[in-house]
């Protein structure tokens, strides 16, 4: 894989033009398209692990490719058991694509984010409007 990755800007969307697998994924989104940073969600999927006769085993699909920064980001919310494997997938991307910027943000740092910029979420994830 090369440093940088072509982006197909047409390619880019708004937050609320995707179907995202987490809510968390959504507000991230929301956040950026509020900051006018580009993104793509889950534009690449890294093979990360292969059987003896080289077929890929296992991928490692970032939720977020920022173009302007060459920056993938993944948001995990989940538990901690479904965390340390995440992690675990994260450290073999980076050992096998030195190349690729990859940061995670953890719920902590989700948590964080939502309070700085004053959104609230039910218990089910939904806004809640002031």
């Amino acid at each position: 894989m090369s440093e940088n990755i072509e982006v197909d800007e047409r390619k880019h969307r708004r937050w609320d033009e995707l179907k995202f697998a987490h809510r968390s994924e959504q507000e991230f989104a929301r956040l950026l398209d509020f900051y006018d940073i580009k993104w793509l969600y889950e534009p690449v999927s890294f093979d990360i692990c292969w059987d003896h006769k080289g077929n890929p085993t296992s991928k490692f699909t970032p939720d977020f490719y920022l173009p302007e920064y060459n920056l993938f980001i993944e948001i995990t919310t989940m538990n901690q058991k479904l965390v340390t494997k995440k992690n675990r997938k994260i450290k073999r991307l980076s050992e096998l694509y030195p190349e690729v910027k990859c940061k995670i943000y953890y719920r902590r740092d989700y948590e964080h984010l939502l309070f700085k910029y004053n959104i609230s979420l039910d218990d089910s994830g939904h806004e809640i409007l002031p």
